[in-house]
């Protein structure tokens, strides 16, 4: 990945970046890049610091996803931000542009996920389904474009795929979603960002509110920040 880190705030405890699309988190093949090790090239690069670069991803996004990712910088800041997460703490906000027009114009969705490793996708399943996990997450409609419905996301839970598999449920997938019924392509990616995220600082517990800016993408289809 050759384009330069996108850094929207950065202490001795974290480092808060801008995703693009494409790059996955974490977990890749050995030579694949990833925003983990993008993350800690820049760090040894700034810094000149020898040896290893010590990086823990606290909040995870899909590869086609963009938007606010959270890193932690020391080992105890990780500790304290998966706490916070567990316990949701976290204020998790995603703007989505999806097929169709939701009705009502917002709400929540819960459902019980499963996870199907073969197709590498999430399905929704019922309660008593071994592995299944609680989702659940709010929405409410913000804009009516000739491309579709521009949504805003609050995150109850966590879950993998989650916003991308409720939504595509309710016949409402994100464009560019192939995966999860979209018939349209998105330019790069898919057409769904990590607006907003916020926490209470690992060290100091000031309350802290970080909000990653559009791609361009999401500007040409009509959407203002």
């Amino acid at each position: 990945m050759d384009a330069p880190l996108d850094v929207l705030y950065e202490d001795n405890h974290l480092l808060v970046v801008s995703k693009p699309a494409g790059l996955p988190t974490m977990g890749v093949a050995p030579g694949r890049p990833s925003l983990i090790e993008v993350a800690k090239a820049d760090i040894k690069r700034r810094y000149a610091k020898p040896g290893n670069v010590y990086l823990g991803i606290v909040s995870r996004l899909d590869a086609p996803v963009t938007g606010v990712v959270l890193i932690a910088r020391t080992s105890k800041a990780a500790k304290r931000l998966n706490e916070q997460f567990r316990s949701r703490e976290v204020d998790k906000v995603y703007w989505a542009l999806v097929e169709g027009t939701p009705q009502p114009p917002s709400g929540e969705c819960v459902n019980w996920i499963g996870q199907d490793p073969r197709h590498r996708r999430m399905w929704i399943v019922g309660p008593e389904t071994a592995g299944a996990q609680e989702a659940r997450l709010s929405y409410r409609q913000l804009a009516q474009l000739d491309v579709g419905t521009l949504l805003e996301i609050q995150l109850q839970t966590g879950r993998k795929h989650q916003i991308r598999l409720q939504l595509a449920d309710r016949g409402h997938p994100i464009l560019g979603d192939r995966k999860y019924g979209s018939p349209r392509p998105w330019p790069v990616g898919i057409a769904l960002h990590a607006r907003r995220l916020g926490i209470a600082h690992p060290v100091s517990g000031e309350r802290l509110v970080w909000e990653a800016p559009l791609p361009a993408d999401w500007l040409r289809a009509g959407v203002k920040e």
